[in-house]
Parts: C-alpha cells; sequence; structure tokens
C-alpha cells in the first residue's frame, strides 16, 4: 500500500508541474509558429510529391521516379524555410521518433501530429481541385499492388523508414552543418532512395500524413487503419521511425550510453547525462529537438 502511494504521489507530483508547462506552450507565440510551420511545410510536402505523380498527356506516370525526386528536393528546400521554427518534420513517424527518445514533448508532438495531417489533406485537397480530371486523384493515394501481400508492403514500410529517420538523427547529431555537404542535402537524398526502394512494392509512403491526406479525399482506406485490415501505412513508418531513433540515440551516437538509456526509461531528465556534441546540434536541419523548443520558450518567456 506504501509503495501504491508513494508511486500514485509521484505521478501526481508530475502531472502538477507538467500542467503549468502545457499552459506556459499554449500561450507561447513560438508554439503555434511552429504549428502553422508544420501545417504550411506539410501542405508543400504532400502537394508536390503528389504533383510529380500526376499521369502524363500519354497515360504514363513514371513509376516512383517522379515522387522521389520531388520528395528530396522539397525536404531540403522545406529544411531551409522551416528548419529553425518547427524542424520541418512534415512526418508523424519523425515526430512520434523524437517523442519515443524524449526529443520532442508531448504536447508538442500531439500538435504537430495533428497539424500534419491537416496540412496533407489540405494540400491534397488543393490540388484534387485544381485537377481536370478528377479520376487521376486516384493516383495520389497509397496501394499495395496485387502481386505483393500486406506483409511485405509492412516490411518495405519499416525498412524504408528506418533508414530515412536513422538519417535524420544522425544529421542532427554529427552537426552536418560544419562539413562541406549540407545535412538537408543527406535527408533528402535518403528520402529519395527510400522511395526509390519501396515505391513499387508498397507506395513508399515512409510519413502516415501522406498516406492520411489522400485517403480522406479520394476515399481509398486500402491498408489503412481498417479494421481487421493491416494498417501497413500507420504501422510501418512510425514502427520503422521508432526503432530508428531508439538505435541511433541510446546505441549508436556518440552520446549514447548507459546512463542515457536507463534515464530515457524512468522519465528522468535526459539532458542531465547527454555529452555537449547535442547542444551544439545544427539548427538548420530537418529535426527539431525537444531542447530548442526549450530554449525558444525560455528566451520568449523570460
Amino acid at each position: 500500500m506504501l509503495h501504491t502511494f508513494n508511486t500514485a504521489s509521484v505521478v501526481g507530483r508530475a502531472l502538477t508541474d507538467t500542467l503549468p508547462l502545457c499552459s506556459q506552450e499554449l500561450r507561447s507565440r513560438q508554439f503555434w509558429r511552429a504549428t502553422a510551420a508544420e501545417v504550411l511545410g506539410t501542405l508543400v510536402f504532400v502537394s508536390a510529391v503528389l504533383g510529380s505523380s500526376i499521369p502524363g498527356p500519354e497515360g504514363s506516370t513514371g513509376g516512383p521516379l517522379y515522387p522521389a525526386l520531388a520528395a528530396g528536393m522539397v525536404a531540403v528546400a522545406l529544411g531551409h524555410c522551416f528548419g529553425e521554427i518547427s524542424g520541418a518534420q512534415v512526418n508523424p513517424a519523425v515526430t512520434l521518433a523524437f517523442l519515443a527518445t524524449r526529443r520532442l514533448d508531448g504536447l508538442r508532438a500531439l500538435v504537430y501530429v495533428a497539424a500534419q495531417c491537416l496540412g496533407a489533406t489540405l494540400g491534397t485537397g488543393v490540388l484534387y481541385l485544381s485537377l481536370p480530371l478528377k479520376a487521376t486523384a486516384e493516383t495520389f493515394a497509397n496501394k499495395v499492388p496485387m502481386e505483393v501481400n500486406a506483409g511485405q508492403a509492412l516490411g518495405m514500410e519499416i525498412l524504408a523508414t528506418f533508414q530515412l529517420v536513422f538519417t535524420i538523427f544522425s544529421v542532427e547529431d554529427q552537426r552536418r552543418r560544419e562539413g562541406a555537404e549540407p545535412g538537408n542535402l543527406a535527408i533528402g537524398f535518403s528520402l529519395s532512395a527510400g522511395i526509390f526502394t519501396a515505391g513499387r512494392l508498397s507506395g513508399g509512403s515512409m510519413n502516415p500524413a501522406r498516406t492520411l491526406g489522400p485517403a480522406i479525399i479520394t476515399g481509398i482506406w486500402e491498408h489503412h487503419w481498417a479494421i481487421f485490415s493491416p494498417q501497413v501505412y500507420w504501422i510501418g513508418p512510425v514502427l520503422g521511425a521508432v526503432l530508428a531513433g531508439i538505435s541511433h540515440e541510446f546505441f549508436f551516437a556518440p552520446s549514447a550510453s548507459r546512463q542515457k538509456l536507463v534515464a530515457c526509461l524512468t522519465c528522468k531528465d535526459i539532458e542531465m547525462v547527454e555529452t555537449a556534441s547535442v547542444s551544439r546540434s545544427s539548427l538548420s536541419t530537418v529535426t527539431q529537438t525537444a531542447m530548442r523548443a526549450k530554449q525558444a520558450n525560455k528566451s520568449e518567456h523570460g
């Protein structure tokens, strides 16, 4: 009974400490500026990728080539546009990976995911209204080919998203801005490579919002989240992203340590056991750490 009481009191104190922080966050101009950046960034990203998949005059879509190139290039551009504002995550899987590794707080992660899904839906809607022939909108939806089963497509989504998110964490950790090659470029290459790899097997989504927006507009929900249907486009990207984030953050990063892993698992302050390399990470990459969010809020309310 005493142990139960102590646990309850700890949880109660944690909630008491968290609620004022959430209230302060919701009143922060930077918080809503970052949220708007995620909406606009995802809108631009999804509209660019879907626009590149529209069939040409002869009915040919070009396979995964055009979407892969468009996705890689727009990811680099968005990193420069919104990298210092929200991190230009534009992907719920990336956001949840940062949440799982405690690089992002729960409130910001929840709002970011909602903003990304809204932006993807708006981007798809705008593009759909611009189509002279609405039937071509079917190319917007990610679908598992008939010759591929759901398990194989799920595996490809996990693999493709894993390499993308691992690259994102690596770019953040290695401070690519100090090298000859911009970090955003590496992320763009990784995104294009993922679409090239998984495009013909699963559609190469790697982004639940990119799949959700077209599903809402076109009504094609195959392998999305319907009951009794394998949730390829949610489980795959999220699982791959979380595995990538955890494996890099706690096993491969220069700052990885047993103490850091224990701090994460026991909900202690993970910043206390990190090396200085994390605090010197690039502000112009496609990622956004919780450290930056805290620093921005402190400077605004200080």
